[in-house]
């Protein structure tokens, strides 16, 4: 009994100091935010920098996204960065597959995960979302962040300088996670591009220093 016991103490010992080397490992940082645990997604999936989502030509007008992820100094890029992206469709809808699981019941299949390259460099090609059925939201396309030896955190959502739902509180926030999410598409043959960089811990709450 006394064995047993023993065994059953130095294994919740080996436990506590496991869960206190994650804690250790893995900072808290930002808001709580639920669907961010989308970004452990990806499975098996190898992440590029570059990577297309399915609706790529095939709805509404094809886009190109870029740029890079710099350190809150925002001049050093970083590399390894994990970014999680998705949207909704032409018709503002977040479409979903015949048999969705995970966060695909929430955020639909129109998503994909990128990780930066060793300039902190990333593309993005898709198509344009619209916004929600009947409404005046701006569109937009969500985007989660995971740093190395920190945890995920959202940050500005991607928004279209020439959409007419655009409100001025975004075009002029100063406060913005990541800096300004809004986009200036140009147009390059059939293609419409613009360039974003996000700054790792602008604006966010209990960034570490």
């Amino acid at each position: 009994m006394k064995t047993v016991a023993l065994l059953l103490l130095s294994l919740i010992t080996t436990s506590c100091i496991e869960s206190q080397n994650r804690t250790n490992d893995t900072a808290r940082v930002g808001d709580p935010c639920e669907s961010c645990e989308a970004i452990y997604e990806y499975g098996d999936k190898y992440l590029n920098a570059v990577d297309t989502i399915q609706s790529f030509r095939k709805l509404g007008t094809p886009i190109k996204v870029s740029g890079r992820v710099l350190k809150k100094d925002g001049k050093t890029p970083v590399s390894d960065v994990i970014l999680y992206i998705y949207h909704t469709d032409d018709k503002g809808i977040y479409p979903k597959s015949s048999s969705p699981r995970g966060w695909e019941r929430q955020h639909g299949y129109l998503r994909t995960w990128l990780k930066t390259d060793k300039d902190g460099n990333y593309t993005l090609y898709t198509s344009r979302p619209a916004s929600y059925p009947n409404s005046s939201v701006p569109q937009h396309i969500h985007i989660t962040v995971k740093e190395p030896n920190l945890n995920e955190y959202y940050v500005e959502d991607f928004y279209f300088a020439d959409d007419p739902n655009i409100t001025r509180n975004i075009l002029n926030r100063t406060n913005a996670r990541g800096g300004s999410g809004v986009i200036q598409l140009k147009q390059n043959g059939d293609l419409w591009e613009a360039e974003r960089d996000i700054i790792l811990g602008l604006n966010i709450p209990n960034y570490p220093n």
